[in-house]
């Protein structure tokens, strides 16, 4: 493919916000770890802003964002906060140990949400972000300022906004499509509206931050750009609450593909998509569909004869894209009961994993054991076993063995042994079939009342002894926790990902019991609807 020369061109910013907007997605709650992990692999990908949290949320929210401030290299980390002193400073003491950390603050200034969200008038508004702006421009030079639902918002108001929130010190003004309401055309107009209306607009960096309920954010983003914006908000996966978020993998590989007709440059490594991808399906316990853009299983797969034959003869006549671009590597099968160490270890390294030797030594084990119990080891298989691995390191209850009596005759019964932090428990429970009495043998040592709201099986490879990857979802009193297990049996999967649901649902239980502290405290706690 021709390449086209990008020296020239002006850079868009990439502001990742998996961490924050991404984990508010109904299920997705992430480990302190996982957090780590995902932030660490986002610095290494050349992400410019990181937003790793909402530090006045909870105590859990505040410490990840300390840690990951801390532990980034390059990347700039972010925290989000309302437009209260007391988010505001709570935000600069997460992100205090940073070379460089930007804030993040917004405040609503639709007609709908000033009235009946913030039942606030439009003056009150506005010198709410004064204030808040100025605040957190007193702990840092690196000031962010949302107008959240600005594209439902009245243009007069929403261009003396941003004019005073650029005259108190903003450096990057964000307007979002919150609802994920608007149109292509909309949001380039309104960028060019503001940059050309706003008196001080070139003091400032523009950016876009959008949803997909109507399945345009990643289209929308781009005409922003085209408009005058200068920064991308985005998630991996386009993970996000509702229909999700600009997806990053999407815009990125838009831009470097159609270079022709979008002038632009970011900073992102695009071969590590696919392994940002994954990760981030994995800790977030929400699978990747297989027809997903860029990062989907099917998105370089050919099955139609006349696409292979097109293929065979020059592959651009059906690629837009090189695999190997996005990380994509072709299947092979070099690994197996009589591989060592060494070749295990450069094999992790060509899929992109970089593990610490308990953790190298614990996937090293369990893909011997893989190896022994199905014929061929694929790449998938490994990628499958490693953040499965990944996913239990930070759970309190983990699977360590299962026993299941099934057949025509019931009822089925399961007998399973666990530990529950560090103490092997055992129980047996029947049930109407092989799953439903292995989660009635686990609900018999950790005791629950949540409805199970989905059950999901697909194969990781090909063949009758393929890997089973289950997706479970479990609510409970509102909280939503997504979990996922892999194995070569059937069941077993299911028990893991089921646990893995549960010990989810104990971490939302106790960010409750820290917003419950919080009110007690005094302090204002973080209420549903209050992101951008």
């Amino acid at each position: 493919m021709n390449q086209i020369d990008t020296s020239a061109r002006d850079r868009v910013v990439i502001f990742d916000t998996t961490l924050r907007d991404g984990e508010q997605s109904a299920g997705a709650s992430m480990t302190f770890e996982e957090k780590i992990q995902v932030a660490e692999l986002l610095d290494a990908m050349g992400v410019d802003v990181i937003e790793a949290g909402f530090p006045i949320a909870s105590q859990g929210d505040f410490e990840a964002v300390s840690a990951i401030a801390a532990r980034l290299h390059t990347s700039v980390p972010a925290g989000l906060a309302r437009a209260a002193n007391k988010d505001i400073d709570r935000a600069a003491e997460a992100l205090k140990n940073a070379h460089h950390f930007r804030i993040h603050t917004f405040i609503s200034t639709s007609p709908v949400h000033m009235k009946y969200k913030l039942q606030l008038e439009p003056e009150a508004v506005f010198e709410k972000i004064i204030a808040s702006v100025t605040r957190a421009r007193s702990h840092t030079d690196d000031v962010e300022w949302s107008a959240e639902d600005a594209t439902r918002t009245e243009h007069d108001f929403l261009c003396r906004c941003v004019e005073a929130a650029i005259k108190a010190g903003a450096t990057t003004i964000n307007i979002p499509d919150t609802v994920g309401y608007t149109t292509p055309e909309e949001y380039r107009a309104l960028f060019e509206m503001l940059i050309n209306r706003v008196p001080n607009a070139d003091k400032a960096v523009f950016s876009t931050h959008c949803h997909n309920d109507l399945g345009m954010a990643v289209a929308n983003s781009l005409a922003g750009v085209m408009g005058g914006a200068r920064q991308i908000e985005c998630t991996v996966n386009g993970l996000g609450e509702r229909a999700g978020n600009a997806a990053l993998e999407e815009v990125v590989m838009a831009i470097r593909t159609r270079a022709d007709v979008l002038p632009f440059t970011t900073g992102i490594r695009t071969p590590m998509l696919t392994q940002a991808s994954k990760l981030v399906s994995t800790v977030s316990g929400f699978p990747v569909q297989y027809n997903k853009a860029i990062v989907g299983k099917n998105a370089f797969a050919h099955e139609s004869g006349i696409h292979q034959d097109g293929m065979l003869k020059h592959v651009e006549t059906y690629e837009i894209m090189r695999p190997e671009d996005v990380g994509v590597r072709e299947t092979n099968l070099v690994m197996g009961k009589h591989s060592g160490r060494h070749a295990f270890r450069e094999k992790l390294k060509d899929l992109g994993y970089d593990l610490g030797e308990n953790a190298f030594e614990d996937a090293f084990k369990r893909m011997k054991d893989l190896a022994d119990r199905k014929k061929h080891v694929y790449d998938e298989d490994i990628e499958a076993l490693v953040e499965d691995g990944i996913v239990s390191q930070a759970e309190g209850a983990k699977v360590i063995a299962l026993t299941v009596i099934a057949g025509t005759g019931g009822p089925q019964k399961a007998i399973i042994t666990m530990d529950v932090d560090g103490h092997h428990v055992t129980k047996e429970a029947t049930g109407t079939g092989p799953v439903d009495a292995t989660f009635n043998a686990v609900k018999a040592i950790l005791p629950h009342e949540a409805k199970l709201s989905l059950y999901q099986v697909h194969a990781v490879t090909e063949g009758t002894d393929a890997q089973a990857e289950v997706s479970v979802r479990l609510e409970e009193e509102g909280r939503v926790a997504t979990g996922r297990g892999a194995d070569v049996d059937t069941l077993v999967s299911s028990a893991k990902a089921y646990v893995s649901a549960l010990n989810k649902l104990s971490i939302r239980r106790q960010k409750a019991t820290d917003v419950a502290l919080a009110e007690s405290e005094g302090v204002e706690p973080v209420r549903v609807g209050e992101r951008i």
